[in-house]
């Protein structure tokens, strides 16, 4: 069996998940945008650069989580997801992820992104595990702070390994791992796995995936 990983934004869907629930929340009134536009923007262009503070990232984008009754919640993020998600899932991609489930590969997605926001995309591909960024809750009610180690850098590694640990697997179960993802902030996870791919990689990824070799691939149309 292969074990098949895949990166979220802008490698699986031709966006970022985490920047267009902010704006969605902006444009629909919910969050204030001269509070809250800029601020979404500057931490993008941090995650970009590879400056990202997730600690402090993950205040501003899980605060606002726990300001409305779940219910709610739900009804936005299911407008969220045909308004602003579906249009983002191409035929190349539901194509890649299709060839490896076809194969038997073991699949999931592997995302800094929160679980709220893309527990519903993944269903999108067929897949059944999601390896995300946790949102803490108590009784059902989001608390605006993460719980365990964020799915984000170093931190995807010890994410899967706790997930493949937890059904009695390790690395060495696996014939070949993959991975796919566009960003260098996912170059420790890239480095673990032994078939990295670099999917419309940002410049600092796609310097280092010509220089190890490893394959470069579009899924865009």
């Amino acid at each position: 069996m292969d074990l098949a990983l895949f990166d979220l934004d802008n490698t699986l869907i031709a966006g970022d998940s985490d920047f267009e629930w902010a704006q969605f929340l902006i444009a629909k009134g919910i969050l204030d945008r001269a509070l809250y536009e800029a601020r979404n923007i500057e931490f993008y262009e941090q995650y970009k650069a590879g400056t990202l503070d997730i600690d402090v990232f993950l205040d501003f984008q899980l605060q606002p989580l726990s300001r409305y009754p779940r219910a709610l919640l739900d009804t936005w993020r299911c407008e969220f997801m045909s308004r602003h998600i579906l249009p983002l899932v191409g035929d190349k991609a539901r194509a890649l992820v299709r060839e490896h489930r076809e194969r038997g590969a073991l699949c999931a997605i592997v995302t800094a992104t929160n679980s709220f926001v893309t527990g519903p995309i993944i269903h999108e591909f067929g897949i059944a595990h999601l390896i995300a960024t946790i949102p803490a809750q108590v009784n059902g009610q989001f608390t605006g702070q993460p719980r365990g180690t964020p799915s984000f850098r170093e931190g995807k590694i010890t994410r899967v390994e706790s997930w493949l640990e937890a059904m009695g697997l390790w690395w060495s179960s696996f014939e070949r791992s993959w991975f796919y993802s566009d960003s260098q902030n996912d170059l420790p996870l890239l480095s673990r796995v032994s078939n990295p791919v670099a999917v419309d990689p940002d410049p600092t990824l796609c310097a280092h995936a010509e220089a190890a070799g490893w394959p470069v691939i579009s899924l865009r149309s």
